[in-house]
């Protein structure tokens, strides 16, 4: 009796082993591929917006008259065949012409990044669909996607810009610095650019205090953001969208861009006010009806809601 119970002790001796060696395998792999899985690189702002417009003339008549984008081809835009308008050395406005704009004009937001090919790599290793990169004639660099809700984006990286790159005297803005949209399931947005991606809230808030209209959130290694128009309704029509989908221009003094604006030979448009953000802002609308936001930097008093929980962009 003693001989057995002593050789069902070797047994699980032996059974105690194996398993402990078979956990520090197990573990060991895990280790490994967590480790193989690639890392998400730098995102740092936003690089462009991209916006279908339906007679190019008229379009550029108003980036370039009315916001003071300087024009350019060759120098920064994704492709020569789509007129640009550089708003500084590093962001710029895209006009791609349709024969009909969609309810949509906003055609794509784009995000600069610090290594192209290893932003492909961790999109694809967490099994999100994406373009082959593309190499420019200017030597950017791009690769193209679509959110949880259709919504096209960019990823960029591009080479040295122009060093003889000059402002105008009639530019308006000074950073492209927020777009927004209009977004059904924040839950999964937010899967997406918040889990995924790793932006971060920059501030929330509604048009009562206890409500939630807007949701703001910054690219995660730098101070631009993208704004979750929230509660529109499904069956929005162009004008609608054209006021939800909008990019944001910075300017240091509100009501010194309202007079350039109107020097610039604009004649209408709304504001300057304080939003419920604390930020001083005004709207004015390209001939397609998307929404041009001009707003301050910094806030002029608390905001309601909610705090900013991010640094705020600098001009």
């Amino acid at each position: 009796m003693q001989g057995l119970i002593a050789v069902l002790r070797i047994h699980l001796k032996h059974a105690v082993i194996l398993l402990a060696v078979g956990l520090v395998l197990q573990l060991a792999s895990l280790r490994s591929r967590a480790q193989e899985q690639p890392k998400r690189p730098r995102i740092t702002g936003i690089d462009h917006v991209r916006l279908y417009v339906s007679d190019i003339n008229n379009a550029s008549a108003f980036y370039g008259k009315f916001v003071g984008g300087r024009p350019t081809q060759a120098y920064g835009c994704r492709a020569v065949s789509l007129p640009c308008f550089a708003v500084n050395p590093s962001q710029q406005i895209e006009l791609e012409k349709v024969s009909t704009p969609p309810k949509n004009c906003l055609a794509e937001v784009a995000y600069t990044t610090s290594d192209i090919e290893q932003m492909r790599r961790y999109l694809v290793a967490h099994k999100v669909s994406v373009s082959p990169i593309t190499k420019e004639p200017n030597r950017a660099r791009h690769f193209e996607l679509r959110d949880p809700e259709g919504n096209s984006l960019s990823f960029i990286q591009r080479g040295e810009f122009d060093p003889d790159w000059s402002t105008m005297d009639n530019r308006v803005g000074t950073r492209l610095f927020h777009a927004g949209w209009a977004v059904k399931d924040v839950a999964a947005e937010n899967k997406f650019y918040v889990d995924l991606l790793g932006f971060r809230l920059y501030w929330q808030g509604g048009f009562k205090d206890d409500g939630l209209d807007w949701c703001e959130i910054q690219v995660p290694d730098g101070d631009n953001w993208i704004e979750y128009m929230l509660n529109i309704p499904a069956n929005a029509d162009h004008k609608e969208l054209g006021v939800q989908n909008h990019f944001s221009l910075g300017v240091k003094d509100i009501h010194a861009a309202a007079e350039q604006l109107h020097k610039n030979g604009l004649a209408k448009f709304d504001g300057p006010e304080i939003g419920r953000d604390g930020k001083w802002a005004l709207d004015a609308y390209d001939p397609d009806g998307t929404r041009v936001e001009f707003m301050e930097f910094t806030p002029a008093k608390d905001p309601c809601c909610h705090p900013y929980t991010a640094p705020h962009p600098k001009p």
